[in-house]
């Protein structure tokens, strides 16, 4: 199975004396991406890693001559797991700015790393992408409607890791996400910002993976962790950071009963999800069905946005006295809402909402039009 990936014509995105910064999750394809287009690259290019000490040496000098001497007489350079070196972004500025016409390719799982050493350094001189699991946008250039929605069920189980969806038995996927979890998902997490305990780390990310799409409370977590809410915090940010979690704030404007101080977190795969929590049943034999369509719609529309290049806050709703909306996309000065339901064809607009944002639209989304929202 073939599946085309979204940033496919790379080419397109390269400039001279300008830095290309893939970020996404680990095992989401971002070299797999690099490695097709480079087989018909015209470019004359240098391809490293930055598991390479010698690489560090080089990269990470800050010294011009090194670095001249490295990309000497190539067009391009391509770093993958830059993240590993240190002061890359110094590096890659050097490159940039002293060898003329130049083109950089870095690649990136962690963006808590590579995104502080680039940020700053690079400013005006990168453009990033962020690469996701395969979204459903790009599955309908393989599938037509009728057979996404067939197959529902499947990506809301096992979500959309590259070689999971192309695994062709149910074993298979799920030994795929027991390795994700246990090989990979917190690697960048406990080799670059020292933490000590996995442990620790996997039974925070149960509990919110317990949670999705309801309100966290920091010292809720940290009284069934036994650690202090400070340390909670910190997790939670890495989660963030390392593409593992997605932070969804409250949304408030006009009412004082308008929750605005805590989050709703999503997974940025179902798959990982519901690995992380060892359940892989069938969606008739599950109850969490609800949530798990929440996280699902969010994290598709998010990938929508996303590669489509539409610009929005996004924000949840809900009162202290518990009326909800699942999702506010506020975006050309408009507010639009989004109710989630599996299995309803019915949502009614909370009557705090309409009289607070009359102008605002509303829409149910279900099974019945979910593609046309992610798609």
């Amino acid at each position: 199975m073939n599946i085309k990936r979204v940033y496919a014509d790379l080419g397109s995105k390269l400039e001279e004396n300008k830095a290309l910064i893939i970020y996404g999750p680990r095992q989401v394809g971002k070299t797999t991406l690099v490695q097709d287009y480079l087989k018909t690259c015209p470019y004359k290019y240098r391809l490293d890693s930055g598991d390479n000490i010698v690489i560090h040496e080089i990269l990470g000098s800050q010294n011009f001559d090194k670095l001249k001497k490295y990309a000497e007489g190539y067009e391009l350079i391509v770093i993958d797991e830059a993240q590993r070196i240190p002061q890359i972004g110094q590096g890659l500025k050097i490159l940039v700015d002293t060898i003329p016409g130049i083109r950089i390719i870095a690649t990136g799982s962690s963006s808590f790393e590579l995104a502080g050493q680039v940020g700053e350094p690079l400013t005006g001189r990168k453009t990033s992408l962020t690469l996701f699991p395969i979204s459903q946008l790009e599955l309908n250039e393989l599938y037509n409607k009728q057979e996404l929605r067939a197959k529902l069920d499947e990506y809301l189980i096992f979500g959309g890791y590259p070689e999971v969806i192309t695994s062709q038995t149910r074993d298979k996927k799920i030994a795929l996400l027991e390795e994700l979890v246990h090989s990979y998902l917190l690697k960048d997490i406990l080799e670059l910002e020292q933490v000590k305990s996995s442990k620790l780390l996997l039974d925070l990310l149960r509990l919110l993976a317990l949670q999705i799409g309801s309100e966290v409370s920091m010292h809720e977590l940290a009284r069934q962790l036994g650690i202090d809410a400070k340390t909670v915090a910190r997790y939670i940010d890495l989660f963030e950071k390392a593409f593992v979690l997605y932070n969804l704030r409250g949304f408030s404007r006009n009412l004082r009963n308008e929750i605005t101080k805590k989050s709703k977190y999503y997974f940025y795969d179902t798959g990982l999800r519901n690995a992380v929590i060892a359940n892989f049943n069938d969606l008739n034999l599950r109850n969490d069905v609800g949530a798990l369509w929440e996280n699902f719609l969010f994290i598709e529309r998010l990938k929508k946005r996303n590669y489509s290049h539409i610009p929005a806050n996004q924000y949840f709703w809900r009162t202290w006295d518990q009326k909800e909306i699942d999702l506010i996309e506020e975006r050309e000065g408009n507010l639009f809402a989004y109710e989630f339901k599996f299995t309803s064809d019915k949502a009614k607009v909370p009557k705090d909402w309409k009289e607070a944002y009359p102008d605002s639209e509303f829409q149910l989304i279900n099974r019945d039009n979910y593609l046309e929202f992610i798609v």
